[in-house]
């Protein structure tokens, strides 16, 4: 039942109040880490670079995940309030629902208003690549893509591994997670971020997947499971990504549409037009995968609560 407690929690937490500020913010935390850092990496050789970044790896998910497995060692002797408000609080900083329609429904909204510079500066914030010279069609595409991949990341994969590793196992996937955000590219940081990103793969496998049925069924809630799943399966391996392309090719079946990152990928098929509303779409696609995966949850938490009372 404390499962199912903290679950709900921290979903209300999220829902109602957003992400704190970033001085409180745990995930603002590891960035400053990851940046200060780095550094010191940058300026060795190819391959002290990847010894460097493998350790900077461990050593950062140690110094986020070791005080959290500690802390609630000590909060098992506690009154039962406070360790519930302690992991709804912490669970909430790893996952972001609220967050990620936010930020899109801004880009949406900035597009609309034909704002289109400062609608470039704000998709920064979910996408990674060159804004400068997208076109409108090739800006909503980078939205809806960050939206689809984002069901994974932001969601689906902490509540995952914080059912089967609790409270620090959420923690250590955004450490992982947020190390690959920011040093998991080629160029720069071909050799630092390696180990990160290729770790981030590994944690990723099974939530991207599970991600991507999400969204399928989603899509079948919206009537167009059947292309979701179509796409998914034929383009997911379009990305270099070996996780990515799966709800980022389940939301482009989903909506109809092209998905399209020049230059490497093309996910889905142009059955519809990208516009400013196809933003809003994936919002919608994402909000009934969030509720579904939640569904899921409780289910699981529930099925542990009766394997416990069975077999005590």
């Amino acid at each position: 039942m404390e499962t199912i407690i903290v679950i709900a929690s921290a979903v209300v937490i999220d829902v109602a109040l957003g992400d704190p500020p970033n001085a409180f913010h745990p995930v603002a935390w590891m960035g400053k880490v990851i940046s200060l850092l780095e550094k010191g990496g940058l300026k060795l050789n190819p391959t002290a670079q990847f010894i460097y970044g493998a350790l900077m790896t461990l050593f950062i998910t140690a110094l986020f995940v070791i005080p959290v497995y500690f802390l609630f060692r000590y909060l098992a002797d506690v009154h039962i309030v406070i360790r519930i408000i302690a992991a709804a609080i912490l669970l909430k900083s790893a996952f972001s629902i609220r967050g990620l329609r936010r930020a899109a429904f801004k880009v949406k909204r900035l597009l609309e208003n034909e704002k289109l510079d400062e609608m470039r500066f704000e998709l920064r914030a979910l996408v990674s690549r060159d804004t400068s010279d997208l076109p409108e069609p090739l800006l909503v595409s980078a939205a809806v893509e960050s939206v689809g991949e984002g069901t994974c990341d932001s969601l689906v994969a902490p509540l995952f591994y914080f059912l089967f590793l609790g409270v620090p196992g959420a923690i250590g996937y955004r450490v992982v997670n947020t190390l690959d955000a920011m040093i998991g590219y080629h160029g720069k940081y071909e050799y630092l971020g390696k180990f990160a990103a290729r770790l981030d793969d590994v944690l990723n496998f099974i939530p991207a997947r599970l991600a991507a049925l999400l969204l399928v069924l989603a899509a079948i809630i919206k009537r167009n499971g059947k292309n979701a799943w179509r796409i998914a399966f034929r383009d997911h391996a379009r990305t270099e990504s070996p996780n990515a392309g799966w709800p980022m090719a389940a939301m482009a079946g989903a909506l109809n549409v092209r998905l399209e990152k020049p230059g490497h990928y093309i996910l889905g098929e142009a059955r519809s037009t990208l516009v400013p509303d196809t933003i809003a779409d994936a919002i919608n696609i994402f909000t009934i995968a969030s509720a579904l995966w939640i569904m899921i949850c409780f289910i699981t938490g529930g099925v542990e609560i009766v394997t416990t009372q069975a077999f005590g």
